[in-house]
């Protein structure tokens, strides 16, 4: 099989968080619990980041993002004023429900939207929803990234969050998308709950979750597309290695998130001090206090 080159790098982008308000319940949503006091970036701070990139170009594309960023209504001319700062791509985040609508999908496009970043978090209806807590979500979610596929100058991304009750289904959501020719890249995130604990028995086993998402690597690859794992363990995917990509742009976000992002616990594992993976985040804090240390499955890379 052919390898897909890496489609967009990390490093050109900027992510500001401007939006904090979701319209859909997704049950792994990981900042369930701060939408109601984190502060969404204004639209001062956000002209002064526009300002920066036109006088320094200091990144190729923007991503706007924080929940659900098809709320606002002037999301249109944020697009443009990114667009006359020299911004070569502008992203948004969204779970694309609002996409189904294809005049606001013109909309959108016109006003210089190239990319859109689109939350699939399984791959039939009744699936889907239950996790978003929304019906019919799933449906304009396909409808939207279906409208997005008219526009030449568009790439979809899709995210696949990888839970309990999502992960048997990574196959079959590459299956379900393969018709559509603008999507780009797959990504698949394995879920952490941001706290310590898995309170809500989302956290999936990596042993259990890995022949799933090798076949979904191998079937995404097959379909032509680019395809980026999150948070999983680098040495477990044996040939798909190089698949783990843990690189992230550039985060413009209150500062109040982080502390809350920190008890997450990244990089704990028994051999951490001696092995030489390089993309690997390790196991975090409430994968350990679930399924331990699977010290005897995870195999250290030497220093190459």
């Amino acid at each position: 099989m052919a390898e897909i080159g890496k489609r967009f790098t990390a490093g050109d982008y900027v992510e500001v968080t401007v939006h904090f308000k979701c319209n859909l319940k997704c049950v792994h949503c990981m900042i369930e619990g701060t939408m109601d006091w984190l502060r969404p970036e204004s639209n001062d701070q956000l002209g002064r980041i526009l300002a920066q990139n036109a006088r320094e170009h200091c990144w190729k594309g923007l991503t706007l993002t924080g929940s659900e960023v098809t709320l606002r209504a002037d999301l249109p001319e944020l697009a443009r004023a990114a667009r006359r700062h020299g911004f070569d791509h502008v992203r948004i985040q969204t779970h694309g429900a609002r996409l189904a609508d294809r005049a606001y999908c013109r909309e959108l496009v016109a006003a210089g939207i190239d990319e859109y970043f689109i939350s699939v978090t399984a791959a039939d209806a009744a699936t889907h929803d239950a996790i978003t807590g929304v019906g019919g979500s799933f449906d304009k979610t396909v409808q939207g990234l279906e409208n997005l596929d008219a526009f030449a100058q568009v790439a979809t991304l899709t995210n696949t969050v990888i839970t309990e009750r999502s992960y048997r289904q990574l196959p079959a959501v590459v299956e379900r998308l393969r018709h559509l020719r603008r999507l780009a890249q797959m990504e698949f995130w394995t879920y952490w709950p941001m706290r310590e604990t898995d309170d809500k028995d989302l956290v999936a086993s990596h042993l259990d979750v890995l022949p799933y998402l090798k076949q979904a690597i191998a079937a995404a690859k097959r379909y032509g597309r680019a395809v980026e794992v999150k948070n999983f363990p680098e040495c477990l995917l044996g040939e798909d290695r190089e698949a783990l990509d843990n690189d992230q742009p550039q985060l413009i976000i209150d500062p109040e998130f982080w502390p809350e992002f920190m008890r997450n616990g990244f990089h704990q594992c028994v051999h951490r001090s001696y092995c030489a993976a390089r993309q690997c985040l390790g196991l975090n804090s409430a994968y350990v206090n679930r399924y331990g240390w699977h010290a005897d499955v995870l195999v250290p890379f030497v220093t190459e």
